[in-house]
C-alpha cells in the first residue's frame, strides 16, 4: 500500500486562505482593541499592556505572514491584490 502527499494531504484553496487572512486580521484588531479598553479600565498604561501583548501579536503576524505565503505560492495574481 503506497500512498502519496496529495492523497494524504487535504489541499487548500484561494478562497480558504482569503477568509483566514480576513478572520486572522479581525482577530488581532479585536484582540488589541479590546485588551486596551480592559487596560484602561484598570488603568494599566498602553506601554506596559502593549508589552504584554506583543508576543500573541507576533504569532498573530507569523501566522498571518505564512497564510499570505500559501497564497502567493497559489495564486500570484490574488496575493498582489
Amino acid at each position: 500500500m503506497t500512498s502519496t502527499a496529495d492523497a494524504t494531504t487535504p489541499q487548500v484553496t484561494v478562497e480558504e486562505i482569503t477568509e483566514l487572512i480576513t478572520e486572522f486580521e479581525k482577530y488581532r484588531d479585536r484582540l488589541t482593541s479590546e485588551t486596551l479598553d480592559a487596560a484602561k479600565k484598570a488603568k494599566i498604561s498602553k506601554k506596559e499592556t502593549m508589552a504584554k501583548l506583543e508576543p500573541e501579536l507576533a504569532k498573530i503576524d507569523a501566522a498571518l505572514t505564512q497564510l499570505h505565503a500559501q497564497l502567493a505560492a497559489l495564486a500570484p495574481e490574488a496575493a498582489s491584490e
